[in-house]
This record gives structure tokens, sequence and C-alpha cells, in this order.
């Protein structure tokens, strides 16, 4: 199957469940391969946050992630309308530090991005399927996480909820493929205890809580006046309060009996969403929270980076997009230090360049004699010039410039790189470039196969002489 992005931008406004902020929450199309981004356009630089669980920070009734001291709050409503949806690529705009909480549910993201409907890319979906079973536990939460695979890769959800609430009791909710996301789960939502109110109130949370947008459940006797009193102290005065149904303090009936179970599924489908791929596999969840979602969703990632590391295909077959005529005019090294042939493919994130090693380097004299290996520095070298191309790419007269190595961390080399090999190196942006400040990941590949990978910083500088000039003279 296709990847496939908005046809359009989407836009929405509402407040934050916690901070109370109201915010504008914009939907756009991003190119292949380019995943789940939040963007804070209210900040300098507008950076941008990947949708990775790697960069969650905290799930203190939501999950909040943060780069570089940029944070994005409550965002698995929005993630779960997006995965839901069936979306590979979205930038997610925002003018403000959390998600704008709008009826508690997914429904309204999920029918704003289908106003504006999908649009199939050329690259094939990426998916992560289970092979084997997978288990997490948190014996102090009380949560049970348990992945297995489904003979028909459909991805399933099954979560049972157990509060020893009077009223809550024991829940079930399924969804048997993502396909019923929309109908079944993306309409329920979010749910607190009355209990809590004041406590979250006064740890800073749900300032921008009402019962437009959350369910309020009951699970003890309050007469109208306590109920009044409670709310009054969170800045709340309705007109009428009455608990309803299977005490629901609201004057909105649950749409479903298992309603908060539902609920807790589109929460582990947001999730879920960290992971950066679509899964095939029945995943079943007893209490779940944001804590237990997140740490399952790193040990599903840890499986995805073993199975990427293992093989990871590249199409050379294509015409380059610069070839050595082409980066020859935009760096300035030469032989024998020229140690990238062609860049094959590249967008506003990441590039792909080639080294094509031969018997006739200079370095295998040396290194060595009857047994001819590619130094690993040189290896971190050419992927750093295809970082360097990225990095001149984004300015004008890049044959007036040349960058340099400020930091390498998390170097590893994986196997031996020898004649005959064709190196692919594919680097991605860890930050936007600021102040000339380029920040990349780095991992080169041969046969599909990792053999080296590293970070690296480097600074764009322009040179006081003009490379042109420097070679005439």
């Amino acid at each position: 199957m296709k990847q496939r992005t908005l046809k359009s931008s989407v836009e929405l406004k509402g407040v934050g469940l916690h901070t109370g902020a109201t915010v504008t929450l914009k939907l756009c199309p991003a190119p292949e391969n380019h995943g789940y981004q939040f963007q804070r356009v209210d900040l300098d630089g507008q950076p941008k946050i990947p949708a990775d669980c790697d960069l969650v920070t905290t799930t203190q009734r939501g999950t909040t992630l943060e780069l570089n001291g940029a944070k994005v709050h409550t965002t698995e409503h929005v993630l779960a309308a997006i995965y839901g949806c069936e979306l590979d690529n979205v930038l997610i705009q925002v003018d403000g530090p959390e998600m704008p909480i709008m009826d508690g549910s997914a429904y309204l993201f999920v029918e704003a991005i289908e106003s504006v409907g999908f649009e199939e890319q050329n690259a094939e979906r990426k998916y992560f399927e289970l092979k084997d079973n997978l288990t997490f536990e948190d014996p102090l939460k009380g949560v049970e996480m348990l992945a297995v695979p489904t003979k028909g890769g459909e991805f399933r959800l099954t979560v049972m909820v157990d509060y020893n609430s009077p009223i809550l009791g024991t829940q079930h909710a399924h969804m048997y493929q993502l396909g019923d996301f929309k109908s079944e789960i993306s309409r329920c939502r979010t749910f607190v205890f009355l209990r809590e109110l004041e406590v979250l109130a006064e740890h800073g949370l749900i300032k921008g809580g009402s019962l437009d947008n959350a369910i309020v459940m009951v699970d003890k006797d309050y007469s109208t006046e306590d109920i009044a009193a409670i709310l009054k102290k969170l800045g709340r005065e309705p007109l009428d309060i009455k608990v309803e149904g299977i005490g629901v303090l609201n004057t909105i009936k649950l749409q479903y009996e298992n309603e908060p179970a539902r609920h807790k599924l589109l929460d582990i489908v947001g999730d879920l969403a960290l992971t950066g791929r679509f899964i095939k596999g029945h995943i079943l969840a007893a209490r779940p929270g944001h804590h237990g979602n997140v740490e399952f969703a790193k040990l599903i990632k840890q499986l995805i980076k073993k199975e990427k590391t293992e093989v990871e295909q590249f199409d050379l077959s294509q015409p380059p997009i610069y070839d050595i005529n082409d980066i020859s005019k935009m760096l300035p090294h030469r032989y024998p230090f020229l140690l990238v042939d062609k860049i094959m493919t590249m967008d506003s994130e990441s590039i792909v360049g080639v080294k094509n090693v031969t018997m006739n380097e200079p370095f295998f004299q040396g290194h060595f004699p009857n047994n001819p290996v590619m130094p690993g520095v040189l290896q971190i070298e050419a992927m750093a010039q295809v970082g360097g191309i990225f990095a001149l790419s984004q300015v004008e007269e890049p044959e007036s410039y040349s960058t340099y190595f400020m930091k390498i961390d998390e170097v590893k080399f994986k196997q031996k790189v020898i004649p005959g090999d064709t190196v692919v190196f594919k680097l991605k942006l860890l930050s936007p470039i600021r102040r000339g400040l380029v920040n990349m990941s780095g991992t080169a590949y041969v046969n599909g196969k990792v053999v080296s990978e590293a970070s690296m910083l480097a600074q764009i500088v322009k040179d006081k002489v003009p490379q042109v000039q420097k070679e005439n003279a």
C-alpha cells in the first residue's frame, strides 16, 4: 500500500485541556517518509518535534513530547485521529504548548481531516509486523500489555479497564481493524472522576476542562450542593448539575455504556502512533494508561530498529539528483578526499548519498596491504560530506561556503567496507538549522545492512576567499 497525506491544510481552534490556553492547530500535507511532526510556530525558529516515543518527557494526564526545549502537550487525540485516518505524513503546526481538547474525543480532528481529503504518494507505506509475542507489565500501576501476531496482518486492539469503582466496574472495548476507528472509537470522550478534580486543579491541570469536553464520573454519593461547591473551586458554575445514567455528571449521556474503555483504546492508538509505523498485530491491554502505552511503544520501536538495521533497501537504479560534477561545484573537497559520488534523494529533512569503493582508492595502499579495509574515519568523513551537501543546498552560492566538524557522537562500526562495496549514506536532520549549525544523524549501509552510524554537528561558514577564486589562483 502507498503512503498518503492530506490533500490540503485544515485548521482547528480550541483550548488546551490543562493549560486553558486558546490555540490554533493546523494539519498540513507533508512529503513522503516525513512521518508525523509537530511544529511550534509560536517559538523562535518554529522548531519541529517528531512524534517519537523516545521524545516523551511526561505522561501525566496526557502525552508530552519535547526536543531541544520545545514542548507539545496532550498529543494523543490528534495523533489517534491522524493514525486512525491512515495518514502517513502530516505536519502538525500549533501556536501554543498544548493541543486543543475540542470535545474530549478525536472525532472533530477526524472530521477536519476528511473535509480536505487524502492524497496518495509514491512511496510504500511503512509497516511493522509482529512475528513473536511481546509483553509489558507495570505491577505498581497494574498495567499488563501483550502483542501477538495476527494471521491476516490486521491491527487489532482489545482493552480492559477496572478501577475498582462501583459505577465503572470492569469494561472491555475492541477494535477489530483500523478502519473501525472512526465509527467505533473516535467519538469517545476523555473521562475523569469527580474526586480527582480538586487534586488535578491543585497541580495546575484541567484549566481548560469543562462539561463540554470531558465525562465526569461520580463514584460515591454527593449532594447537588457538594458537586456545585467542588466545581466552584475550579471556577465552574454550571446552571444545571445532576447525575445521570451510570453515575455521570453531565447533561450529555454516554454514547456507549463502555465509553471510558473505548476512550482508553483511543489513547492507545494515539500513543502507538509514536512508533512511526502502522502495526500488524493484536494488542491486548489491561488497565492501560499513557505511561504504559509509551513504554510499550518503546519496546515496539526497539524491534523496529532491530529489523531496520538488518536490511534497508535503496533504489540506486534511478538517476541521481546530483552527479559528481554537481557535487564538485558544491563541496571544496578534491582528490583524494572527495568521498561522495552521487546524491540520490533529498527532502527538507533528509538526504541519501552514495560512495562506490574501488581498489583504486589511495588509502588501500597502506590500510591494509593484502587486506584492504576502508578506514572507519573515512566512512564518517564521507557521511559528513553527504551532510555537507544537504547543508550547502540550503544557502545561495554554496560554492562560497565550507562546512566544519564541531562534534561527533554515538559513532559505531558494524562491519567492514571493502573494495567493490557500494556504500549508501542516509542522513536525517535532528533539529532545524540555526546560525549555520547543522545537527544530523547518519547511517551507512552496504547491501542494505548497517556498516557504520554517527551523530554529527557541523557549522556552515562563508569563505573569506570564494572557492572559485581559490582554484583559479
